[in-house]
């Protein structure tokens, strides 16, 4: 279904079901029950993350920083959190700098509620100063797509060609593929069994189209299903729907590993190593392992290979807040 999706968004086919005729009047039944329970509580607005990260060494000038910048929707902007430092784009930006031992300036053009049709216009944001491109791009998107019904063939569309115009401007680009939606504590039988199943399989034509436009991604999947399960009001935000602090910080510590490897501060980034069930896979073999498999990473091989890679997450330095910088304002990365 993965590789039908991929190749519908590609060659422009039309639009493919994910959930069968028969299911829709009680799937939509049940989003109604959950509705009432989901975002019954507010979810802050994002704080402003913005700014640059990690303290130069001696022999960096301040003028040399990695760039980073994140794209997507809620999660991406780290919606359901108080604090810049509790942000996933702050989290990253610092663990970056601290893996590369090089100051990181992060910038965040994510979109609450924004569906995959919005990357053109934060891609567009992104690229419009050519002299400050960045080094990076980090993209988390899909939940939207789901929950508005958005074709998934429509959804793979837009983030393949993002990546694409990314990777030709010469940025790296790691997606953060569709979240288990599955794993939404108000969400019900039998809702929760068609949530898992429409999430999976979006994520897995993601991760074909993104790996295809050159591109690595990161499945994140139930990543959080067992901690929301043990501790589901300290992993969950005040609305009940969007991650806390802490979940936040789960998801990041998977994505940082596939970051560094982006930019080649991973030692042997590449390697398959037997012992952690990895290998190189047929792209649509590799995408439906990982959308089984949280944190699990994709990347490109020689085609139609892909590399499947499980990376040791690294914990995350202690959250900081941006710092400005007489060459870096906050507000004009």
């Amino acid at each position: 279904m993965a590789r039908r999706i991929a190749a519908g968004a590609a060659y422009g086919g039309g639009g493919i079901g994910l959930v069968g005729a028969a299911a829709v009047g009680i799937f939509l039944a049940e989003v109604q029950l959950a509705k009432r329970s989901v975002g019954g509580g507010r979810a802050p607005v994002p704080p402003l993350a913005d700014g640059l990260y990690g303290m130069p060494l001696a022999g960096y000038p301040m003028d040399a920083p990695l760039r980073l910048a994140m794209l997507g929707d809620s999660t991406a902007a780290g919606q359901g959190v108080r604090r810049a430092g509790q942000t996933p784009g702050a989290l990253l930006a610092s663990g970056l700098a601290a893996v590369a031992e090089r100051p990181v300036v992060l910038r965040n053009v994510a979109q609450p509620g924004a569906q995959s049709d919005d990357l053109e216009r934060q891609v567009t944001v992104v690229l419009a100063d050519r002299e400050r491109l960045p080094d990076v791009c980090v993209i988390m998107i899909g939940a939207n797509d789901v929950t508005h019904r958005m074709p998934p063939t429509q959804s793979v569309r837009y983030l393949a060609a993002a990546v694409r115009r990314l990777r030709t401007a010469g940025t790296e680009v790691v997606v953060g593929t569709c979240p288990d939606l599955g794993t939404i504590e108000p969400v019900y039988q039998p809702l929760r069994w068609l949530a898992r199943r429409v999430s999976r399989q979006l994520a897995a034509a993601q991760t074909i189209g993104a790996v295809e436009q050159g591109g690595r991604t990161v499945s994140l999947g139930d990543l959080l299903g067992p901690e929301f399960l043990a501790n589901p009001r300290e992993l969950f935000g005040p609305d009940n729907y969007h991650p806390s602090a802490e979940g936040y910080a789960t998801a990041a510590m998977a994505v940082l590993p596939t970051l560094c490897a982006a930019l080649g501060l991973w030692p042997e980034s590449d390697r398959l190593d037997a012992s952690r069930d990895e290998d190189m896979l047929p792209v649509a073999k590799a995408a439906a392992e990982a959308a089984s498999a949280a944190g699990t990473e994709v990347t490109a091989a020689r085609a139609p290979w892909a590399l499947l890679k499980h990376r040791r997450r690294r914990r995350l330095p202690a959250a900081t807040e941006p710092a400005r910088s007489p060459s870096e304002p906050r507000r004009a990365l």
